[in-house]
């Protein structure tokens, strides 16, 4: 079985859901720590200046370590203004009246809930409105341990998964690991996922927009364009050959 294990990202690019739709299972991973400024609390949307970040505010003083599943949003009234700038930015886009309606009253509930419970309710909207059937666990519910690459062994054993297939910027120290897994006789794979070009609003096209981009610029079609940039997944071999992946590339492929 085929597995993906990821942390709950919010709004997220379109490369996180071709890693949920290759997969039998995908796994959120929320029983580690929380990383602050990550892609956990913060994702992007393009506008006429170009790409612009929206932030989740999140309670964080006093709370070193807290795990992803634990981190309470400080401020509920920020979903107005995310809504807001989503609105301003895809007003005119192709399929806006589809889906914007739907996805501000979904951020306006959730603003309200535990950060996890945002991201993992928008990850959900958007697998159904991109027809994406992949079910999903949170590692919170397993019975596992360990940290990094022996989490992932644990969770790979349990849930039955012979395949584990990571996003590229995890190969740092994966491959590095790699017996960990082969122990448990888990294949690693490598997600090989080149963005593909649409038609945007504002000018010439920007990459590593979140996934509503994608969504409100081209509607039903969204799933097959996803789609057309998933390659062959690289093996550990094929990674360790490549030259190493520059910062801004594998900041943005994890995104």
């Amino acid at each position: 079985m085929k597995i993906a294990i990821n942390q709950p990202t919010y709004l997220p690019w379109i490369g996180y859901f071709d890693l949920i739709d290759q997969v039998d299972l995908f796994v959120v991973l929320d029983n580690v720590q929380f990383e602050r400024q990550s892609w956990q609390q913060r994702n992007r949307i393009k506008t006429a200046a170009g790409l612009q970040w929206l932030t989740v505010p999140v309670m964080f003083r006093g709370r070193f370590g807290q795990l992803i599943k634990d981190v309470e949003i400080r401020d509920s009234q920020f979903g107005r203004n995310h809504i807001r700038a989503i609105e301003l930015a895809y007003r005119r886009s192709p399929h806006f009246d589809e889906y914007f309606s739907a996805l501000a009253g979904l951020i306006e509930e959730l603003s309200e809930r535990l950060l996890v419970d945002l991201n993992l309710g928008l990850i959900q909207w958007a697998m159904n409105m991109l027809g994406i059937k992949t079910p999903i666990v949170r590692a919170s519910t397993l019975e596992v341990g360990g940290r990094r690459t022996a989490l992932l062994a644990d969770i790979c054993m349990i849930v039955g998964g012979t395949q584990y297939i990571s996003p590229l910027g995890s190969a740092a120290y994966l491959v590095g690991d790699q017996n960990v897994l082969g122990h448990h006789n888990v294949e690693i794979l490598f997600q090989n996922y080149r963005h593909p070009e649409y038609r945007q609003l504002f000018g010439l096209f920007e990459p590593y927009a979140c996934f509503i981009d994608l969504l409100f610029n081209c509607g039903r079609e969204a799933l097959n364009i996803l789609r057309t940039g998933r390659a062959v997944p690289y093996s550990v071999e094929q990674v360790s050959a490549l030259t190493r992946v520059s910062g801004d590339k594998q900041s943005a492929i994890v995104a």
